[in-house]
């Protein structure tokens, strides 16, 4: 009886175990602040393991050992030096190693090492601006001519070169946190915040709103996609043009519907009448790996349940659902949106 007692403990730390592994992980660190960050946590927990242990032996010995053997834990000094300095000079030691260790690299903070980085480190760093909404996240990159474009929910960057984020929140306070690659930091409204990461490897790193900011909270994910330079540049190229044309009937036939049910007045599509900013630029929206804040797959069964059942999927989001359309315009409507890469 005994040992089925003791299965519900072994369950819960099972699953606090699979939720260190994946890609919003932050022992698994694949950018330089992040492998700060996990050396950091390491360092705690070991030291936090240690001193355990040293509780743990010390509270048997004055438990069960006899009278004599345990009379010195009550002497005073064995009192002071273990209640009071032994505390007070390790969380001192910690707070220095902590500061020490998260100032390192201060002058260049985002850059990336190790067999991933590649070239073009050095130099300016590339600066993003990312906004917080409920419940989704614009992401706006500025070239270097001045030329500015939106996208939504993905944020693209090149292997092994710093990146400065430009936090700001249209609404009430989020937090931006991707555990792979930094630490998170707060939005608030009014004030704009700079985060600088970097990603020393290619590869996919989930992050999450980290500050209760209403209903859909939990459903405010993004990816950050960390590309090879060239590969970067061709897609930065790519997404700062406008959409592409519609190739079948069905998707020529979507874009009208998108048109002529006023989505425009929302949503962005570069190239078309469509300009509306109150919700996600859709430009390229068919190219991102996720829908829905990362909620969704990318594919057009996705495009048409969020259309007809959004406030399901998303409670209180700000999109309408369109009841309005029959199957087929549903089905129209997707294949356009799905075509925009």
């Amino acid at each position: 009886m005994s040992g089925w007692r003791a299965l519900p403990p072994l369950l819960l730390a099972v699953l606090a175990l699979a939720g260190c592994e994946g890609v919003q992980s932050a022992l698994e660190p694949q950018g330089p602040e992040a492998a700060r960050i996990a050396l950091l946590a390491e360092v705690l927990f070991v030291g936090a393991g240690a001193i355990l242990l040293l509780v743990v032996v010390l509270t048997a010995i004055a438990v069960y050992a006899p009278e004599a053997r345990r009379r010195w834990l009550a002497r005073h000094r064995v009192v002071v030096i273990g209640g009071i300095l032994f505390p007070g000079v390790t969380v001192s030691v910690l707070l220095v190693y902590g500061l020490l260790l998260m100032g390192a690299g201060e002058a260049d903070p985002g850059r990336a090492t190790g067999a991933g980085a590649e070239g073009g480190g050095s130099g300016e760093p590339i600066r993003i601006a990312v906004v917080g909404e409920q419940w989704w996240w614009r992401v706006v990159y500025q070239e270097a001519d001045g030329y500015r474009f939106e996208t939504a929910n993905e944020i693209r960057i090149p292997v092994g070169r710093t990146v400065e984020l430009e936090l700001t929140t249209a609404d009430v306070i989020h937090s931006f946190w991707v555990p792979k690659l930094a630490g998170k930091l707060d939005m608030i409204p009014g004030r704009t915040n700079r985060l600088r990461l970097a990603a020393d490897r290619p590869g996919v790193s989930r992050g999450q709103c980290a500050e209760y900011c209403g209903g859909a909270h939990a459903l405010m994910a993004f990816e950050v996609v960390a590309l090879s330079e060239t590969d970067f540049a061709e897609w930065l190229e790519l997404t700062a043009g406008p959409a592409p044309e519609p190739e079948g009937e069905q998707e020529r036939r979507g874009r009208k519907l998108f048109l002529a049910a006023g989505c425009g007045g929302c949503h962005t599509v570069r190239g078309t009448p469509a300009a509306g900013t109150i919700g996600p630029d859709l430009t390229h929206v068919g190219g991102r790996l996720s829908l829905a804040a990362a909620i969704l797959p990318n594919s057009p069964e996705a495009f048409a349940s969020w259309i007809v059942d959004n406030q399901h999927i998303k409670p209180d989001n700000r999109m309408p659902p369109y009841g309005i359309f029959g199957d087929a315009e549903v089905e129209a409507i997707a294949a356009y949106l799905a075509s925009l890469r």
